[in-house]
């Protein structure tokens, strides 16, 4: 009885899709028609997607979250032992602008001291990005998740209780 049904409905559902008229393939591209391209471009591109060693000193992790919308940001860096950011990872859960910002945020952060990444602002990557203002709570993560990396860096390189006394 239910395959009956099934096969009803997949006949129904062709005839309406045959009589309905054709659009061209990038008028059906949702993202396309939602997303900037840019955005487009490091959701489906996304750079530097992974995880670094958390236990290790030179490497810093932020992880921050957005409870109105779910949307969680890992980002970590790696710093050599002049104090520039080598290396830059991320996971994130989250919408196409939010891994977007992720992706963008990691490669800004290459290359740069831990003093001059925190130069690094939420409305820097919104306007590289063209976000709506319905999405800038995306870039506000990204540039969160930085801070609290260069944070999480910082703390680690304080001396512990031990190697003070000595």
């Amino acid at each position: 009885m239910a395959a009956a049904g099934a096969g009803r409905l997949r006949r129904a559902a062709s005839a309406l899709l045959l009589r309905s008229p054709r659009l061209p393939a990038r008028e059906l591209s949702a993202p396309a028609r939602l997303y900037h391209k840019k955005v487009v471009d490091h959701y489906e591109n996304p750079r530097n997607v992974g995880s670094l060693d958390k236990t290790s000193k030179n490497v810093g992790t932020g992880l921050v979250g957005a409870p109105a919308c779910g949307d969680v940001m890992k980002l970590q860096i790696q710093v050599d032992e002049k104090g520039k950011i080598v290396d830059a990872r991320f996971k994130t859960f989250g919408c196409g602008s939010a891994i977007a910002s992720s992706s963008l945020a990691t490669e800004w952060v290459k290359g740069k001291t831990v003093e001059e990444a925190l130069t690094i602002k939420n409305t820097d990557i919104a306007k590289e990005l063209c976000l709506p203002p319905v999405k800038l709570h995306c870039s506000m993560l990204a540039e969160d998740a930085i801070k609290a990396a260069l944070a999480d860096y910082k703390l680690k390189q304080e001396p512990t209780k031990g190697e003070a006394e000595k």
